[in-house]
């Protein structure tokens, strides 16, 4: 497993609210390393709540990178954070330092330890103009049974509701004539220029997590989530933010539609469901050494855990 011609990345995986923030700092503050999120929106300015954004007493100290640096009305690709992640580790092994990479954005963890090259497949606006209105005619999911029928291996892959990805992968395959699967995998056959070892976090007991997820939201509203959506929702700022769990569900309450209360349990509700698709995902992945967690480990025994794991992966 080790490989001293390759510079070493450790990455902190697992579902939201699992406690990857913290370990990410105390692992970099005993490696010497800087952190490179791996969230997909904690990129976006003016998004600091609900995404979950570290505080600068969280960091402690230790630079974080590819956090708050994009506006909201800007898309933001898997091969952009690939391109921008390696520029990063780039940066940081340059200085001696260790970069750990940290986040529950499983599509871009595997494609850059992965070293997925990306092809643009070509475009055809055309036809992805008719895909999307097929969409809001007929729905997201019979959108989806068509990609299904297409290519079942993708679709396999992509949650029915991520429109974006849907169409992508249909107008890949519209426009190349062949399978998007197929050509996802070809994009892995180049080796990873990092020797990577993926720590993943995940509880005993399912139910730890989702009373984690609860919580955590319940202090989200404490430190001014709804405040932050709504000054969202004012300026018309929901372009990117209405993919956010924490602002499209509080749309119903600003229109005066649905109870506050209502709303919040949804949040709930769907950050529950989240973070079980983050880790249907991340089990897939067979490279992540799992770091299994109760409902009353304390925090020394969680990070002791993480340090046998990468003792053990690279004899340190």
């Amino acid at each position: 497993m080790l490989n001293q011609s390759k510079p070493r990345v450790l990455a902190v995986a697992g579902p939201t609210a699992s406690g990857k923030t913290w370990l990410g700092v105390q692992l970099a503050k005993i490696y010497g390393g800087e952190v490179i999120s791996a969230d997909s929106m904690q990129i976006y300015k003016g998004m600091d709540i609900a995404s979950a954004k570290p505080a600068k007493e969280e960091m402690q100290g230790i630079p974080h990178h590819l956090i708050d640096f994009i506006d909201r009305d800007v898309s933001f690709s898997a091969a952009d954070y690939v391109r921008l992640a390696k520029e990063k580790i780039a940066e940081v092994l340059s200085r001696g330092k260790l970069p750990i990479i940290v986040g529950g954005t499983g599509l871009y963890i595997d494609s850059l330890l992965e070293n997925v090259k990306f092809s643009d497949g070509g475009s055809d606006e055309k036809y992805r103009k008719e895909l999307y209105d097929f969409a809001v005619k007929e729905g997201n999911e019979a959108l989806y049974a068509k990609l299904s029928e297409a290519d079942p291996e993708a679709a396999e892959t992509i949650h029915p509701n991520n429109l974006v990805r849907v169409v992508r992968a249909l107008e890949v395959i519209h426009v190349t004539g062949r399978k998007f699967s197929d050509l996802k995998k070809e994009s892995r056959l180049v080796e990873s220029p990092y020797d990577s070892l993926i720590l993943g976090l995940n509880f005993e007991n399912r139910q730890t997590l989702y009373n984690r997820i609860d919580l955590r939201v319940d202090e989200m509203m404490k430190n001014g989530l709804l405040e932050e959506a709504e000054e969202l929702w004012r300026q018309g700022s929901m372009k990117t933010a209405a993919n956010a769990i924490g602002f499209k569900e509080f749309i119903p309450f600003f229109e005066n539609r649905m109870p506050l209360e209502a709303c919040i349990d949804k949040i709930k509700q769907e950050t529950r469901r989240y973070a079980k698709r983050q880790l249907t995902w991340f089990r897939k992945n067979q490279r992540i050494q799992w770091i299994i967690l109760g409902e009353f480990d304390k925090k020394n025994e969680i990070l002791e855990k993480s340090k046998k794991c990468i003792a053990n992966y690279w004899n340190v």
